[in-house]
């Protein structure tokens, strides 16, 4: 091969191992608890996370326990979340949740400075912010709501 030929192959690994490094990665689904939204085994983009871009039910993946597990933002820094009879409220208010499926039991906590308060959508099997309590931004890798695998469901979710 030739000196310029190198340099090409050179340049383009650089550049894929700036882009997964620095801007997006693909990550796996793994277990039932985003089931409806979320199936075991889709393959997702992973788009790394940046401070204060994260809002309310965006999903995202965090780093818990050794683990990378994807769940849904239901809570933001400095707020107080409560569950009631299966409905959401935020600081007292209630907030219209459509992406919970199933019961889900009531509960109190509060989200101190930059820290966020995460559900997986199937309430009834997610180990979740209820178990661990609230995530630090820091454990935050970042959002994701693109499906590339199964070529059947690829696109955006919600």
């Amino acid at each position: 091969m030739k000196f310029k030929e190198i340099i090409s192959y050179v340049i383009i690994i650089a550049v894929v191992i700036l882009i997964r490094t620095f801007l997006v990665t693909p990550i796996r689904v793994n277990g039932d608890s985003m089931n409806n939204t979320l199936k075991d085994g889709y393959l997702m983009i992973l788009k790394k996370y940046e401070k204060n871009s994260i809002d309310r039910f965006d999903i995202v993946v965090i780093y818990q326990g050794g683990d990378k597990l994807i769940k849904r933002v239901i809570g933001l820094p400095k707020e107080d979340i409560e569950y009631k009879n299966n409905e959401l409220y935020i600081n007292d208010e209630i907030i219209i949740n459509t992406f919970g499926d199933g019961n889900t039991n009531d509960f109190k906590d509060y989200c101190a400075e930059n820290e966020y308060f995460v559900l997986g959508d199937n309430r009834e099997n997610s180990k979740d912010s209820r178990v661990f309590g609230c995530v630090n931004e820091n454990d935050i890798l970042g959002t994701t709501n693109f499906v590339f695998f199964p070529f059947s469901k690829i696109g955006k979710v919600s």
